[in-house]
């Protein structure tokens, strides 16, 4: 039985690792941290736990972390850079869902964050964490840094157009909506009830903290420099990404169902619709697929790729999971295969 320890236990992220890991064969978590939640039962705090898990949270200061045998940071972004180097000094792996270790150039991280980066040397050491990208080097890495939730989708998207080399790559555009419980669980203004529902609005449209994440990995697929124009958007609901992404199109010979077929035809958690069939997030809810689809609007130019996923699923705790399977030599899809929740 595998130890895991779960470092910010109390935000939506950590509540879905623990939902998630209960029903794991093969994990158990041993140790839960919160500062301001010390000595208090995590089923106090998520009663929907009650029976699941009968840990309390402890400090993060005197907690035995070094004792499990993965550690995952389920904490804002500033946290994880100042924890990390004393657990990997100890040997111990960890998977951080927060953007610390997402982005290689330590400037390039600060003038998005605002801040220095802690633990610059660790940046070039951790492998970035979207499986069907890095599935090997994840398989070999002691640090994981979890794809974000937006660029999760965006990726995925675009990966098989920029692979196949059939999209002009100075010209894409990712316009992608999102529940509110991907701005996390602290008490803001803009999220409450009154605020959300019954309406749809774009937000961070001059500059997105994931854009830079975005841009480094399809960068890297397309082995040139790629640029991405993305508008996030807030959706009245509470989990869900839909992603509709547009690129033009460099060859007009291409079989786009095709591509897209072939490229994720092994791949568990990436599920291709067929031609004329668009993914909604109602499907995806409490799972951790992604539904794509791929459209080429009246034979034109332009091709329209389609992307849902559970923003806390597939975007966090299900694919850090999922990373921690490979890591560990568990078979992927381990404690991975719920269903959608319909209606």
């Amino acid at each position: 039985m595998v130890s895991v320890g779960i470092v910010g236990g109390t935000g939506y992220t950590g509540v879905e690792l623990l939902r998630l890991l209960a029903a794991h064969p093969e994990a158990r978590v041993t140790v839960i941290t919160s500062r301001a939640e010390a000595g208090r039962r995590v089923d106090d705090l998520y009663p929907n736990l009650r029976g699941h898990c009968e840990l309390a949270f402890s400090d993060p200061a005197s907690a035995e972390l070094t004792a499990c045998d993965i550690v995952f940071f389920a904490t804002p972004h500033n946290v994880a850079m100042h924890s990390v180097p004393d657990l990997i000094a100890a040997d111990t792996r960890v998977i951080d869902l927060s953007a610390d270790y997402r982005i290689r150039d330590a400037q390039l991280w600060s003038q998005w964050y605002g801040e220095p980066h802690a633990s610059p040397d660790l940046l070039s050491k951790a492998v970035y964490g979207l499986p069907e990208l890095n599935r090997d080097a994840i398989a070999g890495a002691q640090l994981v840094a979890c794809a974000g939730c937006y660029p999760t989708s965006i990726q995925l998207g675009f990966l098989p157009l920029l692979e196949a080399g059939v999209v002009d790559t100075v010209n894409l555009i990712a316009s992608a909506a999102s529940g509110v419980s991907g701005a996390g669980r602290q008490a803001k203004v803009d999220n409450l009830l009154s605020e959300v529902s019954d309406s749809f609005k774009a937000y961070g449209v001059s500059g997105h903290r994931h854009l830079p994440e975005i841009e480094q990995g399809l960068s890297a697929v397309a082995g040139e420099s790629v640029s991405v124009t993305f508008v996030p958007h807030l959706l009245p609901m509470v989990r869900g990404i839909h992603a509709t992404l547009y690129a033009q199109l460099t060859r007009t010979d291409v079989d786009l169902q095709g591509l897209f077929a072939e490229r994720y035809a092994d791949e568990p958690f990436v599920d291709v619709l067929e031609t004329g069939t668009y993914p909604q997030t109602r499907t995806v809810r409490g799972t951790n697929r992604v539904q794509i689809s791929v459209e080429q609007p009246q034979g034109r130019n332009t091709v329209v790729v389609m992307v849902t996923e559970d923003n806390l699923v597939k975007g966090a705790s299900g694919q850090a999971i999922q990373a921690m399977n490979l890591m560990l030599g568990m078979p992927e899809t381990l404690g991975l295969t719920q269903i959608g929740l319909l209606p």
